[in-house]
């Protein structure tokens, strides 16, 4: 595959070409990245910090206003019963995400972090992600690298993808228009992998994009994994997820259909395509479903993520099976000709 594609090509690509092509075509893009049949997984656990957020995305019905009744801020105590079941698991990593709280500022979050470390040394935190750095930076006037720097030395390992939904202004103006832009989330991770940090790319499709924004989208994310030092590993991987967008208030505004199996198949195969230069491609079990996400093995895939222990955001829109053993893990790689691998977040097996 022809690494300089321009944009018209790769639209082509998506709208001409037969899925079992395309598949075929990822699925060897994969195998020179990961030459064995092997399909990597991870133990860890998803903690929100809080639900108070003053984005208030259009696509969330896990966010609430300050004075809610169902408002909350993880206590202490209520993050050590969730990492002691986490360590119980076999885990050592905790992904920390939540609302955008304004009485929520980088002194709060080093407090934690620092904290957590210090009581489970043996902790990864895999945490926040661009839209929690923009707000922290704007909250504390304080530049990018500072919030980093300052969020490495608390004891963050990572920082995932989150808030990418599409690198498209237009639409952010849309669905998010109060979080960060598209030059702001590139930003903070090219910030990222000039500080080393392992960081995760993503996107949220299905809603109001069309497919040239997604095609951006893709192109941006591999332009950015260009520039990074040698010895920084930048994005390890890319998560694509369908929107899940029951009683939500984008789907209120909009007349939204699901993603059938043959469009996010298809979008899956040309993420792997477009992004030679990312290792691993993940689907979303959790949105799509375990059919599909061993389909996708074999179409560019090599990763299922996580067991998923607590997951409480997608699931408010319309996710159902949110949680999944560690033998469940393991038989649906299994199951789709593969073998089943844990690894970290930086993508090293364990077992």
């Amino acid at each position: 595959m022809n690494k300089t594609f321009a944009l018209n090509e790769y639209l082509d690509l998506y709208y001409k070409e037969n899925l079992g092509e395309l598949m075929a075509i990822a699925n060897d893009i994969r195998y020179k990245f990961n030459p064995e049949p092997v399909v990597t997984w991870i133990i860890d656990r998803n903690i929100n910090i809080t639900n108070i957020c003053s984005v208030q995305c259009k696509f969330c019905n896990f966010c609430v206003k300050k004075n809610d009744k169902q408002a909350y801020v993880t206590s202490l105590d209520e993050y050590r019963k969730k990492i002691n079941e986490l360590i119980l698991f076999g885990g050592d990593q905790i992904l920390l995400q939540g609302g955008l709280n304004v009485d929520l500022g980088l002194n709060y979050y080093t407090w934690l972090f620092s904290t957590l470390k210090a009581e489970f040394p043996i902790l990864k935190i895999h945490a926040l992600g661009p839209p929690e750095i923009i707000f922290l930076a704007k909250q504390e006037n304080k530049t990018i690298e500072y919030i980093i720097d300052a969020l490495i030395d608390a004891g963050l390992t990572s920082l995932p993808g989150a808030g990418a939904e599409i690198l498209s202004n237009r639409v952010r103006k849309i669905i998010s228009p109060a979080k960060c832009t598209t030059e702001e989330w590139l930003e903070v991770m090219r910030v990222a992998h000039l500080k080393k940090l392992v960081t995760s790319a993503t996107m949220m499709f299905g809603h109001i994009e069309t497919i040239e924004e997604r095609i951006v989208h893709l192109i941006q994310i591999r332009e950015l994994q260009d520039q990074k030092p040698d010895d920084a590993p930048g994005f390890m991987n890319f998560v694509l997820w369908p929107i899940q967008f029951k009683n939500t208030r984008i789907s209120k505004e909009y007349n939204l259909n699901p993603i059938g199996i043959s469009e996010y198949v298809r979008m899956l195969a040309i993420s792997r395509i477009i992004l030679y230069n990312i290792p691993h491609i993940q689907p979303s079990w959790l949105t799509v479903g375990k059919d599909v996400a061993q389909l996708c093995l074999h179409a560019g895939a090599d990763d299922m993520g996580s067991i998923m222990i607590e997951e409480n955001v997608v699931s408010t829109a319309g996710a159902e099976k949110t949680t999944m053993s560690i033998e469940e893990m393991k038989n649906m790689i299994i199951e789709a000709g593969f073998i089943p691998k844990r690894r970290n977040q930086r993508f090293e097996i364990l077992e």
